[in-house]
């Protein structure tokens, strides 16, 4: 049986529908800015950390100090959107990227780094993440509201995945030019478009209608709060089915690769690993921004539980090939698909989850949902990063993987179940 995410919704989405909204049109460019922004200092921190350090444990810490905070803080974050201003949120996560840059360049500059100063930085670059993240998902409902929601969340993966995708060549450019400190100066300049046009863009409470703005005042004060709002979503099979998903793929395989990528690119055996660094990063992005790009040109694979699950399988299909194959281009190949793979399922599981919110949860199942697609990853570097020092970084994503992969096969059959006897019921 096939579930859709909306049994009353008959008529086919217009391809490209939330760039109609004009609002939604200046926040996907400040987003993907925001995110270039995002990438560049990875592609410049990740290099210096491998370079200096040269540690797969450290660069499995990268993954855990940049997405525990995530796990920790989504849900409260997720709230924190529902109580307050989510533009002041994600402003103030600019900020902190802005210090994260700073705090590299500094280091950078003076040749002072340790590996506790790169601890901290990636932690303070991951608790900006986590203020704008849920805050920016709520701001997005907001603008297009929910009949457009799919295609903005599509569009909104496209427009981070191209500042993903530009941030390893325009980071390479920078380092090459004006060397890796100039470059993370630089890169500060990138974070203020947004964060600008928040000061004054017409959208959060005070331009939410009286009822929506009504459901949306209560706040979470404490862990029972915490517990009635999880029992609440639980009843909600298709959200709770979609958070459970998003959550064990992050969890057992998330995109720890990513931090271990220049390990990958030496294995490949080149001379100009640089480079060829900078080509497996921007495989995934581009496979995920041609995603965006040709589903929302055509409409195609509207937000259902089973195309979900079946996605979330043909990736782990994909990563696993990307562990054992031994040829770059194939590798560069594999993790393209993977990338095209990974935006329509990420954008699927999100739409699904959010758009049975009811009005008066929606924070807070935003923040539950980032708990495990995103706070989850946090784990994903101790099974690839931490494994990855003990018995090498292909096994471990090897290995990861194929768990994953039962695992997916395990939760499908019980989700489906759960939501065939919840709507007979």
């Amino acid at each position: 049986m096939v579930m859709n995410s909306k049994p009353e919704d008959t008529e086919r989405p217009k391809s490209f529908a939330a760039l109609r909204n004009q609002g939604a049109r200046i926040y996907l460019i400040g987003s993907c800015l925001a995110m270039l922004g995002d990438s560049i200092e990875h592609v410049i921190s990740y290099w210096i950390i491998y370079e200096k350090f040269q540690s797969p444990e450290l660069g499995g810490f990268a993954i855990i100090s940049h997405w525990g905070p995530f796990l920790l803080f989504s849900f409260w974050v997720g709230s924190l959107a529902d109580r307050f201003d989510p533009r002041r949120v994600i402003q103030i996560g600019m900020l902190l990227f802005i210090l994260a840059s700073l705090g590299w360049g500094y280091f950078i500059v003076t040749d002072s780094l340790e590996k506790w100063h790169a601890a901290i930085l990636l932690t303070i670059h991951g608790m900006a993440g986590v203020l704008w993240n849920p805050a920016g998902q709520l701001l997005v409902h907001d603008i297009v509201g929910g009949q457009q929601l799919q295609s903005a969340i599509r569009l909104m993966s496209s427009a981070r995945m191209l500042g993903f995708l530009m941030g390893p060549a325009i980071g390479g450019i920078l380092m090459f030019a004006f060397g890796p400190a100039t470059a993370i100066f630089l890169n500060i300049l990138i974070y203020l478009p947004l964060a600008i046009w928040l000061w004054k863009a017409p959208y959060g409470p005070k331009f939410r209608t009286k009822q929506s703005e009504e459901v949306r005042q209560r706040a979470v004060k404490s862990f029972s709060d915490v517990k009635s709002a999880i029992k609440e979503i639980y009843k909600i099979p298709v959200v709770f089915s979609m958070t459970i998903l998003a959550g064990v793929a992050a969890m057992i395989v998330g995109n720890a690769h990513q931090a271990q990528m220049p390990e990958f690119a030496y294995d490949f055996g080149f001379s100009d690993t640089s480079i060829r660094y900078s080509i497996l990063l921007a495989a995934t992005a581009t496979g995920a921004f041609t995603a965006g790009v040709v589903l929302e040109s055509k409409s195609l694979l509207p937000a259902k539980v089973n195309t979900a699950f079946i996605l979330a399988l043909i990736w782990c299909l994909m990563i696993g090939g990307f562990a054992i194959t031994t040829n770059f281009y194939f590798a560069v190949l594999l993790l393209f698909g993977a990338g095209f793979v990974d935006l329509a399922f990420n954008a699927m599981t999100r739409t699904l989850a959010q758009i049975h919110a009811p009005a008066h949860l929606r924070g807070r199942a935003i923040g539950l949902f980032n708990v495990g697609s995103l706070g989850m990853r946090t784990f994903s570097g101790f099974t690839i990063g931490v494994g990855g020092g003990f018995i090498g970084i292909h096994w471990s994503l090897g290995i990861s993987v194929t768990v994953l992969f039962v695992v997916i096969i395990i939760l499908f059959a019980y989700c489906v179940n759960r939501i065939q006897v919840t709507n007979t019921n």
